[in-house]
């Protein structure tokens, strides 16, 4: 298959959403230039049972990539992710089984397939690093490990914070950046993308590649989603959008999104050109509505994700449940036992546990037949409508 050297395509992949290019922007851009076939990955571990919009933003990236006629692996980590990737947490992640981390992936494909073509003649291709990383014997991760260096490994941000607090380190998670670094020396690849977060391993891989391929690995780093004060979109700010979601659960959290987080949305989660994105930038110091903008962005990734019918539907749904504050004509109904709102809520799937329930009727956030209560111990009845915040609604049967 040819490859298109379009200098205006080059130039889009070299700047939209990149953080960092290694080892330079003039080196990747000659590449590209260069009418090669190039091999590019990014390793996804099944630490959940979905991907995130997070993860979009490097597959479109890809996908800029496989545009052009470049090779695509996307890698599922079912050999690393039993492990887990330590960056940035302070503590130990909890291991997963093999069992569980296959069942997190079986729908991965299915999800990456909105934005990756994965049939044609330049098909992306899906590779399990447990196919290099599990046939691996002692001798042979001693002999991995002897190109790496204790003082480089614990270089590392969260392993510098652990050691000031006398926190453990374990060996499986010191040596995460050593198997992730394998990946690319066991598919032979002319470059790796991931997120600005993963800069350490993929310049392990990077360096890796020269010792025993004597072969020069481009990493490209993608910006991460955050607001102007720096607060990335997470679970724990609650603005996480599954790939899972329907569209109107993921327009509905686009737009709970502060606003400081519009044009990182356009440039990264949408397939929006730079100069275009520019022009958003004029409009909001131009002084246009931030909701009609993250609006149309919202619309954009349902859009992409689930075609045009249903991001105008979703769209529709937002306005007239939240904006008109009108209850849906359609919701959930379901059956209880224990009628205790309490109960009635996690049986709903709105929290997790019964304290976290106790938090939000507490803080005014659960409304009974249109009407907010605030105690505990109120107990539903059927026919009864309970409301969530301005998203989630459920009807007792």
């Amino acid at each position: 298959m040819s490859v298109d050297t379009d200098p205006k395509k080059i130039e889009e992949i070299l700047k939209k959403g990149v953080e960092n290019i290694y080892p330079t922007k003039d080196f990747l851009k000659s590449l590209l230039q260069s009418g090669k076939q190039l091999k590019i990955y990014t390793g996804y571990d099944p630490t959940a049972a979905t991907l995130h919009i997070g993860h979009g933003i490097t597959l479109l990236k890809l996908r800029q990539f496989q545009d052009l006629g470049h090779k695509i692996i996307m890698l599922i980590g079912d050999f690393t992710g039993m492990i887990g990737d330590p960056t940035d947490k302070t503590a130990v992640r909890k291991k997963l089984t093999r069992e569980e981390v296959l069942n997190n992936c079986k729908n991965y494909q299915k999800q990456a397939s909105a934005i990756l073509d994965f049939e044609g003649k330049n098909a992306a291709e899906i590779k399990y690093n447990n196919e290099w990383l599990g046939k691996m014997n002692f001798a042979d991760i001693l002999e991995l490990t002897a190109h790496f260096t204790v003082p480089r490994l614990l270089e590392r941000d969260m392993f510098q914070e652990r050691l000031k607090k006398n926190e453990t380190i374990y060996l499986h998670e010191f040596l995460y950046p050593v198997m992730q670094a394998y990946d690319s020396v066991a598919m032979d690849v002319d470059g790796e993308i991931g997120g600005n977060d993963q800069t350490f391993n993929m310049l392990a891989g990077r360096d890796l590649m020269k010792e025993l391929k004597n072969k020069e690995k481009f990493v490209l780093t993608m910006k991460l989603l955050a607001d102007n004060s720096g607060v990335k979109m997470g679970k724990t700010t609650g603005n996480m959008v599954a790939l899972s979601d329907t569209p109107e659960e993921m327009f509905g959290k686009i737009m709970s999104w502060t606003d400081g987080m519009i044009l990182g949305g356009f440039e990264m989660c949408t397939e929006m050109p730079v100069l275009e994105v520019k022009d958003i930038e004029k409009e909001l110091k131009a002084g246009a509505n931030p909701k009609d903008l993250k609006m149309r962005l919202a619309g954009e990734i349902v859009k992409m994700y689930y075609g045009e019918k249903l991001a105008v539907e979703a769209q529709e749904h937002f306005v007239k449940t939240f904006t008109k504050k009108e209850v849906p004509e359609e919701m959930m109904e379901i059956k209880v036992t224990d009628k205790n709102i309490l109960a009635v809520l996690v049986a709903a799937g709105f929290v997790k546990s019964k304290s976290e329930a106790r938090r939000v009727v507490e803080q005014g956030g659960v409304q009974v037949n249109n009407q907010k209560i605030d105690s505990i111990e109120m107990d539903v009845k059927s026919g009864d409508m309970v409301q969530k915040g301005s998203r989630f609604f459920v009807k007792i049967k």
